[in-house]
Formats: C-alpha cells, sequence, structure tokens
C-alpha cells in the first residue's frame, strides 16, 4: 500500500472519530495511537502500554475496522499492538512519547506495608500503604469498569492530557480508596524498574493533610510543608470532602493543586460527591472539575457475586454457590460489608470444622443480615425527597435556607433519624455538616407538622412507604 495514502486516510478516520467522541474522550483513549504502517491488507497501529491497548482494542476496535473499510475496502485486518520502543511512523497530533511495559507486580508481605522513599513515596507525609489493594486484587463490572479504566490510566502515565485532576467519587465501599491505593502500588512497582526515572509520589487523606498543614502553622514550618507537598510529582488525597467547612485547609490545598497542575504534576482525588456536589469554593470545584472525573456506581447482583467468587477463591475455602448466590441478593449496601460477611463465614467454619452451608449462613451472619432486610441508605433518602419535591440532591447539604429547601431538608432528617440506625450527629454530617441540633430541631418540627397538617403527614408517609418497598 502506498504510505502517503494510508497516512491521509488514518488522518480522515482521527478527524471522524474526533467528531463522533468528542475532544475529552478522544484525547483521553485515542490520541496517543500511532498508525506504525500497512502491509498487504493488513494495517497496523501502536499504542504505549498493554493496558491502552486492551481498553482501545475492546471498546473502538470494531469502530476502527468499520472507518477503514470506508476508507480503504484493501484493508481486511486492523492490528493493535503495544509499542516496544518510540515510534516516529506517521504520528498525530503529539502522539507518542516514551513507551513502556508494565513490570510484573511485585511479591509483597500480608501487612499493611509502611511508606519509602527508595520507592518514590514520600514516607514523611505519606499513608501506609495496604498490599491487597492492587489492581489485580479489583473486581470489575459495570458499575466501576470507568474509574478503573482512568485509574489505570493514570498510574502508567501520569499528568496524561485530559487526566488531570482525576476525580474519583462514589459511596462508602464501593472501591475509591482501593483505586487510589492501586494506583500508588503501580507507580512503586514502576519505580523498581531499573532503568526508569522515579516518581515520586505522596497518598494522604484528606484529614492528614490538615493535621499536617494546622501542624505546620503551630511550628512556623509552612514552607517547608508546602516544599514537600509541590515536590512531589504525583499527589493523591482520599476523602475530600473532609475539608467541608475548613476554608484556610481549602485555600491552601487550592493553591497546591494549582501549582502542580501548572508544573506539570498529577493529582488524584476521591471523594463521596461529584465536584459540583460538594460544599467547597466555586473556584476549588471548578479546578476539580476541569480533568477526568470517574463514579463509581452502586454495586450490581452480577459484581457483588463476581467479588465474592474472586474472594473465596483466594482464601482458598469452598464456599457453595448457593451461598454466594444468596449473600450476593442480600448484602447490597457496599462491598466492605460485603466481604466482612464472607470473612466471618470462613472464620467460622475454620474454627468449629463446619461445612459452610445456607443454613450455617443464617445462623452466623443472623445480625448482619436481619439489618441489610431495611437497610436504607442517608443518600437514598436525599434523592427520594429531592425528587418529591422537585429540589436538587446537593440542596439537601447546601446553606440555602429558603422555605422551598428547608422543608425537604428537614423531611429527609426525619425519616433518616425513622429509617436508618446513623446517629443524630452522623445525620447531620450527611447534610452539609450541620449540628446535631439542627437535626434535633428537624425531627420535632415534621412531628409537629404532621400532627396539625394531615395532607403533610401523608406526604410523609408516602414517602416512607416508597423508601421501604
Amino acid at each position: 500500500m502506498d504510505s502517503v495514502q494510508i497516512a491521509a486516510q488514518w488522518e480522515r478516520i482521527l478527524r471522524r472519530l474526533r467528531i463522533e467522541l468528542g475532544d475529552i474522550e478522544y484525547r483521553a483513549w485515542l490520541q496517543q495511537i500511532v498508525l506504525a504502517g500497512a502491509e498487504g491488507d493488513e494495517v497496523t497501529l501502536q499504542l504505549p502500554t498493554r493496558f491502552l491497548r486492551d481498553w482501545v482494542s475492546d471498546r473502538y476496535g470494531a469502530r476502527f475496522d468499520a472507518l477503514w473499510k470506508q476508507e480503504n475496502p484493501s484493508v481486511l485486518r486492523v492490528v493493535l499492538r503495544v509499542a516496544h520502543t518510540a515510534v516516529a511512523a506517521m504520528p498525530h497530533d503529539d502522539a507518542v512519547g516514551p513507551t513502556f511495559e508494565p513490570p510484573e507486580p511485585p511479591k509483597v508481605a500480608a501487612e499493611t506495608v509502611a511508606p519509602d522513599d527508595r520507592l518514590g513515596l514520600r514516607s514523611d507525609l505519606a499513608a501506609a500503604l495496604d498490599p491487597r489493594f492492587t489492581f489485580d486484587g479489583f473486581v470489575v463490572g459495570k458499575p466501576n469498569e470507568f474509574a478503573y479504566a482512568c485509574a489505570r490510566r493514570v498510574a502508567e502515565q501520569p499528568s496524561a492530557h485530559g487526566f488531570n485532576p482525576l476525580f474519583l467519587y462514589g459511596g462508602v465501599g464501593l472501591g475509591k480508596t482501593h483505586l487510589m491505593h492501586a494506583i500508588a502500588w503501580e507507580l512503586t512497582r514502576r519505580n523498581e524498574t531499573a532503568g526508569q526515572k522515579p516518581v515520586l509520589f505522596t497518598y494522604m487523606s484528606a484529614e492528614k493533610f490538615m493535621y499536617r498543614f494546622i501542624a505546620a502553622i503551630r511550628s512556623h514550618s509552612t514552607m517547608e510543608f508546602k516544599e514537600q507537598l509541590r515536590g512531589v510529582d504525583v499527589l493523591m488525597i482520599d476523602d475530600l470532602q473532609f475539608l467541608i467547612g475548613k476554608d484556610n485547609t481549602q485555600e491552601e490545598f487550592f493553591h497546591t493543586f494549582n501549582y502542580l497542575v501548572e508544573a506539570g504534576k498529577q493529582i488524584v482525588v476521591s471523594s463521596d460527591k461529584s465536584p459540583s456536589d460538594l460544599q467547597l469554593e466555586d473556584r476549588l470545584k471548578t479546578r476539580l472539575g476541569c480533568g477526568m472525573v470517574a463514579d463509581l456506581h452502586t454495586t450490581t447482583y452480577e459484581l457483588r457475586l463476581s467479588i465474592l467468587e474472586t474472594k473465596a477463591v483466594r482464601a482458598g475455602v469452598p464456599v457453595p454457590p448457593k451461598v454466594l448466590e444468596y449473600l450476593a441478593h442480600k448484602i447490597t449496601s457496599n462491598v466492605r460489608e460485603l466481604e466482612g460477611a464472607l470473612n466471618r463465614l470462613i472464620a467460622h467454619a475454620n474454627l468449629f470444622g463446619r461445612a459452610i452451608t445456607l443454613e450455617a449462613t443464617h445462623e452466623v451472619l443472623h445480625d448482619l443480615l436481619k439489618a441489610n432486610d431495611r437497610r436504607i441508605s442517608i443518600d437514598e433518602i436525599q434523592k427520594k425527597v429531592s425528587e418529591h419535591y422537585g429540589i436538587r440532591v446537593s440542596d439537601m447539604s447546601s446553606a440555602r435556607r429558603a422555605r422551598l429547601v428547608a422543608r425537604p431538608r428537614q423531611v429527609a432528617m426525619y425519616l433518616s433519624k425513622q429509617l436508618t440506625s446513623r446517629s443524630l450527629p452522623e445525620i447531620g454530617r450527611k447534610f452539609g455538616n450541620r449540628d446535631h441540633t439542627t437535626v434535633m430541631h428537624a425531627i420535632s418540627r415534621v412531628n409537629e407538622l404532621m400532627e396539625r397538617d394531615g395532607t403533610f403527614a401523608e406526604d410523609v408517609e408516602l414517602l416512607r412507604r416508597l423508601l421501604e418497598s
């Protein structure tokens, strides 16, 4: 085939894909593809990593085939390969830089591993990493596959265009912290590979960020604190929602964020809500949302079952399929609770030498199963009440005091107390870090209104039935 014609056809295909997918998706996944050449009826495309090749092949392979056939009917096969060296043939845009193959994962002990400067982890700031939380140990399904793919991309190529910052969000126990640790482990593995420049990174919770910042102020060492954070290549902050209401800490994080991003360094952040729903400064919310935002959805039955099957195999304990299916149906709140239930079941079987059966499952997990029979989350209550009254879910945590918003918020607080086992302070935190006395007032106010207004009482009772059904 004529190389000039093939290159022109490739450029037309790329332009069409850019229009179809949009700039963000195109730059995230396709911009680094290089046309390596064409021979006979075969065209070869190269990508910098094995993971990226597999992702592109799975998501866009069929579309590549169709577009090539439209451009050049003589092309019968499109092959995607990993570039083992930087490729100069027929690039497009800023197609590819130095490339590499992921090294084999290191063998780690079964306990939490302390930070180590030699591996790139800043031990003076960072939290310890859990060796269970690797990419290999993450069970991928529909609810979390996009977040997983984004985390892998950042781990393989920090500061990739369109992925900075990477913002991971989702409810409790859905895998945000697991992915953060997995990124750190992947960076550690790469730092162990001979000949590669080490990547300095720090993983810490937002709470620890705040405490270290306050300690630096008290000890008059804020400049040292700033220099330590701004000297990393990758900064990972877990549970960013902890900074809500902490104005000075938000200010420091904002400046650190700007410095690192402008210096071409990678930021990875996790939270329980999307950037737009967090009660943070507008300028910080805007910056957090300007990169790649990936949510981890509530688990499906299929994903829960897959997680249980994987954990049972790794534990080396035979668990009947009916037991795993039963647990996947009954425990739907989060992955942590699901894994905890399986661990309890296995531990009980090992301690007493009993086989794992459905009967034993009911006996050992009776308290947990009973709790899950009526498990309703505050997030679910907020969503249902917001839909009923026609307001935004973010209004539940906002500072707005207009009656249009305040009354539904009080109803949601009342139902949270009635339908969950959460304490008043816990409920207050879910409603924009409000004090427990505010929750008490809301409950009292709703009770008063229900006694005086039959229509309002019917409204609240309808919401209760909808949530319990």
